[in-house]
């Protein structure tokens, strides 16, 4: 059971993220992250560990943007390494994204093997990741 944080229209909100996970960090204590939008550029820290371990005095600076998602994970799919610590960030042709996820997509494996098939590729071992990659319409 994962914990999920965001925020819009508040400065420092990278700041504010980081206490919403502080306070949900029972929900996960696996790895950590916080993704930030400024209007112009993303940013993103993320690492394995508690949220006080992740981000040390310091590295909430680096995430300037009055827009912010985090997230702390249990994981229930994916291995236990840093490539499946969310946020998740993908850049597209119009523009960045940054995608949180709590949960289980039962049929995970399935569509993974399918869109693998159609020439998708992912980075990641996580189901979340699965969730937002693109699907063709006939």
């Amino acid at each position: 059971m994962c914990g999920i944080f965001g925020i819009e229209a508040q400065d420092d909100a990278a700041n504010h993220v980081y206490l919403g996970l502080y306070a949900l960090q029972h929900r996960g204590q696996e790895s950590t992250g916080i993704v930030t939008w400024d209007g112009a550029r993303i940013g993103l820290e993320r690492g394995m560990g508690h949220v006080a371990e992740v981000f040390p005095a310091g590295v909430l600076a680096r995430l300037p943007g009055r827009r912010a998602i985090g997230h702390t994970r249990y994981s229930t799919s994916g291995s236990s390494v840093v490539a499946n610590a969310q946020p998740i960030v993908v850049r597209t042709s119009m523009g960045p994204i940054g995608v949180v996820h709590n949960g289980n997509l039962t049929n995970a494996v399935a569509i993974r093997r399918r869109l693998e098939a159609e020439g998708s590729i992912f980075q990641t071992t996580s189901d979340t990741e699965v969730s937002r990659a693109p699907t063709r319409c006939s």
